[in-house]
């Protein structure tokens, strides 16, 4: 098959297929701008060590995590961070339409293409729609240096627009996104057969998942705390760094792996419990679809269940930084003296609870592309209960609690998790014993250096530890704004419902 004629078989289609395409280089135009960001942080200068600037800083910007050598790595850390939410929702919007495009492919099939020729279809559509977004993004982010380079009254800017990355490495991004998009896509397409008659899957599932990812979860959480206490040095001595960060970042990963996963065993537990008590139509019909697909949750409430521990996490971590802040007056106020206010940690975290928050939109968005394509991909199911009498409220009600009840468990399973790793990564406050020199004077007095030390006594503050509180406000407030945001998502995507469940749906192939 010749380039030209792939490129135009991958995007031909309906309107199905467009918006499919749309929301794919939407998707990925949203990744390569968070890459361009955290790219533009690490491209930063560090000047020399001067005596005025020891700690080589870039008083060029205005915010500490851009003046500060050793603040911009966790910086472009968490920018990269944002991508998961957005590549979750890319994987969603993939599926948009995705019984018609098989249809589409048996048809291709039926017309003498081989599988492989098929599955490069497949990979052309993808990789084409995340090229148009990278493209996009590319254009969006040199258009926003020039417009965001704007210095403040003390010539100090707010963003890193005065430097741009490595033309290598934004290349990298636009290519390279595509690139994987297309490779995924591949990956996904393996244990799937096209054939002239349709598109069947190799192996079916028969029974529900196990609750190994139960051990996944208290395997991970186990080895982020011991590893981090050896990161910090307090266990052991340098060898063991590296098996410690291994351990740190291995067992944060397996944590959210196992969250992720573990929605696959909830959602099936849900539907067997709703098949056993449940007596309403809709709670019957929705008990069968979750232990029919229960790794439909898992996918839907990926990126979510991702964004809440993280959120969560990052709560813990407020609660720690407000309870050293506390410890810390109190220690001053022992010594006689008075600490001003430090904002620069509490701010930092709004920041990450910002992303947080921006991370949560992307989900629900993610979700929502997840519910629409449910109704969608089921519209001649739903249309033949409706044509037998099931009325749409009935199958609209199932359909929220479907997404509802998992996600109720799963949230406050990641909130759990969440908290556990964020509260492991520091422990407990404790402020060491410290010696003050104190001036019982007046101001003119103690200014004197001859006649200060006639009145200077030596304080000695005992070690302060102290255990940082439990942010249940701000946990309430994130599991309740993530469960609104399923709600949302679902109340919005019932409005497809009665469009998708017309009588004309029945004679459609």
């Amino acid at each position: 098959m010749k380039p030209p004629a792939l490129l135009r078989l991958a995007l031909a289609g309906t309107r199905t297929d467009t918006a499919r395409v749309l929301l794919t280089a939407f998707s990925a135009a949203l990744a390569a701008l968070a890459a361009f960001a955290a790219l533009n942080v690490l491209a930063i200068p560090t000047p020399a060590a001067t005596d005025e600037n020891t700690g080589r800083w870039s008083e060029q910007y205005s915010h500490a995590l851009l003046r500060e050598p050793g603040l911009r790595g966790g910086t472009a850390f968490a920018l990269v961070l944002l991508t998961i939410p957005v590549l979750a929702l890319a994987g969603q919007c993939a599926r948009l339409g995705a019984p018609a495009r098989d249809r589409r492919l048996a048809a291709f099939r039926l017309a003498g293409a081989t599988p492989g020729q098929v599955t490069r279809l497949a990979m052309v559509e993808t990789g084409i729609a995340s090229l148009l977004g990278t493209l996009t993004a590319l254009a969006l982010y040199l258009v926003g240096r020039e417009l965001l380079d704007r210095p403040d009254q003390r010539g100090q800017l707010a963003l890193p627009t005065d430097v741009l990355p490595h033309g290598g490495a934004l290349a990298a991004v636009v290519v390279g996104l595509p690139l994987v998009a297309g490779l995924s896509t591949a990956l996904m397409l393996r244990p799937v057969i096209t054939t002239p008659l349709g598109v069947t899957r190799r192996a079916a599932r028969e029974r529900g998942p196990a609750p190994w990812a139960g051990m996944l979860i208290v395997a991970g959480v186990a080895g982020f705390i011991v590893g981090w206490p050896v990161m910090l040095g307090r266990t052991v001595d340098g060898p063991y760094v590296g098996l410690a960060l291994v351990l740190i970042v291995g067992g944060g990963l397996a944590a959210m792996f196992g969250i992720v996963t573990g929605a696959g065993w909830i959602s099936y537990t849900t539907g067997r419990l709703l098949r056993r008590y449940a007596r309403h139509p809709a709670a019957l019909l929705a008990a069968g679809r979750l232990m029919s697909d229960p790794w439909a949750g898992s996918r839907a409430f990926a990126a979510l269940l991702a964004a809440v521990t993280f959120g969560a996490g990052a709560a813990a971590l407020r609660s720690y930084f407000v309870t050293q802040d506390r410890l810390m007056r109190e220690e001053s106020r022992v010594a006689g003296g008075e600490v001003g206010d430090n904002p620069f940690y509490l701010s930092t975290i709004s920041l990450v609870d910002l992303a947080v928050a921006v991370a949560l939109v992307i989900a629900a968005t993610g979700l929502l592309v997840a519910v629409v394509e449910g109704i969608v991909a089921r519209r001649r199911s739903y249309t033949a209960l409706v044509a037998a009498g099931v009325p749409r409220g009935t199958l609209g009600w199932s359909i929220a609690w479907q997404a509802v009840l998992p996600a109720v468990p799963a949230v406050l399973l990641a909130l759990t998790v969440g908290t556990v790793l964020g509260r492991a990564f520091f422990g407990d406050v404790v402020r060491g014993s410290s010696t003050y020199a104190v001036c019982e004077a007046s101001e003119a007095i103690c200014a004197d250096p001859a006649t200060r030390e006639q009145y200077t006594r030596i304080t000695e503050s005992a070690a302060l530890r102290a255990v940082p509180d439990v942010p249940l406000e701000q946990l309430a407030l994130l599991g309740a704004g993530a469960l609104a945001g399923v709600l949302a998502t679902v109340g919005i995507g019932l409005l497809f419902l009665r469009s998708s469940t017309a009588t004309e749906e029945l004679r459609t192939t």
